[in-house]
């Protein structure tokens, strides 16, 4: 099994880890820094397949949904694996979205088994529904007959934050799935002799399908730590010898403001890392770079999408700062109101059409037709537009546009004004209700801890960015933006985290 640049891999993820722990048997696929044994791939083979028949012994029908919650770490790897291996549904649980969210996917996946790290037994017995249940122990019969699998079975289940509604179940076939690794597989060259870096959670489609199955695709290695940590970084880059990694750009700011940096032998190594899952500011990458002799490449994906859509090619190619990049291993136009796609130059939503796409929401048949065009794009929410090269330019989410007076302002030009300063570590703008103009622009940062800018000096380098009417009127300074599992800000708590009143 090959992987190839222009056609998307074959076959299931069962075939595709076979096929690793026969060609690379001994070989580590997956190292980790909590005391967990790496693991090679013929190891991590032989748990998957004796998981996949202690879970078919329990008589779930196939593409039935298996919960894991599960932090990152060897066992996560490995529960993934075998409930994959096996041909269920995995439905992974974002284990920081709180209980009732949690108890609600719990129980609209329909999961009779979960798979439960030790650390997470009490979250299990708060949230678990009457119908869910642990795992029994092995108890030593012989393994029984897997099911055959195809491409088109069931693979992932994972749902999305929720922040307008209730959560969205994205479905993915084994097919989708494998298109998932194999998309930043091949906009980043990615080889058996590449060692990822993982500090994302693998219950965020980011870290599953770009890092995890990615390794699988290319066949090298990938070091799991169990989170993030600024002054651990740099530090595990070193001790996995990794050549890339994969963050978000609050982490890109974050290792930017702090005191500790790469080795020389670190920087010599890493060839690139990538950012995903929100805009990176261009200053922000620029001062990364310059200060590390780091590149990042910028890229963009969703969890209907199986993560990646678009990315900028790695140096020499030519990286546009403030673009996500070109499509890469799928198709993306940019549609207009009538859903229509548009030409080069022209705001409007984009949409995208590939392998990576979702099957569909599920039992959501209309959340899934509304998301669909009738000629298959997939409408991202997203607003923006492509150049004459093919890069597209995101303006920002639909949902997050802040309409003030009838006019359209976009939140992440605001974001990109405030990161400017160099003891802006986290910024977003925001909406508030306005009686005056319908709403109004406010924002939030996090500031260095040393630092003495005011609010105002701030006010003031946007009005001198983007002008009275863009510039926010209020701007609060907190001790940390509220963020999802990815590290992503979520605007949406802004409003009720700052609780101004509605002017």
């Amino acid at each position: 099994m090959k992987v190839s640049p222009t056609a998307p891999p074959q076959g299931t993820v069962r075939d595709w880890l076979d096929h690793r722990a026969v060609m690379s048997g001994e070989r580590s696929g997956y190292l980790f820094f909590d005391g967990g044994a790496p693991l090679t791939w013929s190891q991590l083979r032989n748990r998957a397949r004796n998981l996949a028949a202690r879970l078919t012994a329990q008589g779930l029908e196939k593409s039935a949904s298996v919960a894991i919650m599960q932090p990152n770490g060897r066992e996560a790897i490995e529960c993934l694996y075998g409930v994959l291996y096996g041909g269920f549904r995995a439905t992974v649980i974002n284990l920081a979205a709180g209980d009732d969210a949690i108890r609600y996917a719990l129980d609209h996946c329909e999961a009779r088994i979960a798979l439960v790290g030790a650390a997470q037994q009490d979250l299990f017995n708060r949230v678990r529904t009457d119908v869910l249940r642990q795992l029994p122990q092995a108890d030593g019969t012989n393994p029984v007959d897997l099911y055959d699998l195809l491409p088109d079975d069931d693979a992932l289940l994972m749902y999305t934050s929720g922040t307008t509604g209730q959560p969205k179940g994205v479905v993915h076939s084994n097919s989708s799935l494998l298109a998932g690794g194999w998309t930043p597989t091949i906009a980043h060259d990615l080889t058996s002799k590449d060692i990822g870096l993982c500090v994302l959670p693998i219950n965020h489609i980011n870290g599953l399908c770009v890092t995890v199955l990615g390794t699988l695709i290319c066949g090298g290695a990938l070091a799991v730590a169990e989170k993030f940590s600024a002054s651990r970084f740099w530090d595990q880059c070193e001790s996995a010898q990794a050549t890339w990694f994969s963050v978000v750009p609050t982490i890109i700011s974050h290792l930017l403001h702090s005191e500790t940096g790469p080795s020389p032998d670190v920087r010599e190594r890493l060839r690139f890392g990538r950012s995903a899952s929100a805009a990176l500011a261009p200053d922000v990458q620029n001062n990364f770079e310059k200060r590390f002799d780091v590149p990042i490449v910028e890229t963009m994906g969703l969890t209907e999408t199986a993560a990646q859509i678009l990315s900028n090619p790695l140096p020499p190619g030519i990286r546009k700062i403030g673009s996500p990049g070109k499509a890469i291993g799928n198709d993306v136009c940019i549609l207009s109101a009538a859903l229509e796609p548009r030409g080069p130059n022209t705001q409007g939503e984009i949409a995208v059409r590939g392998p990576n796409v979702m099957r569909e929401y599920f039992k959501n048949p209309d959340a899934t037709q509304e998301t669909f065009t009738s000629d298959g794009w997939l409408r991202t929410g997203d607003l923006g537009h492509l150049d004459n090269d093919g890069y597209v330019f995101v303006t920002g989410r639909l949902k997050e546009l802040i309409i003030k007076g009838g006019e359209n302002i976009a939140p992440r030009e605001i974001d990109e004004a405030l990161y400017s300063h160099p003891d802006v570590i986290e910024a977003a703008a925001f909406a508030r209700p306005c009686k005056t103009y319908g709403e109004r622009v406010e924002a939030a940062v996090k500031l260095k801890d040393d630092t003495r800018v005011a609010p105002e000096h701030l006010i003031a380098i946007c009005r001198e960015k983007l002008g009275s009417f863009k510039t926010p009127d209020v701007i609060h300074v907190l001790d940390d933006l509220p963020k999802g599992p990815s590290g992503k800000i979520q605007r949406i708590k802004l409003v009720s985290l700052t609780g101004s009143p509605t002017s």
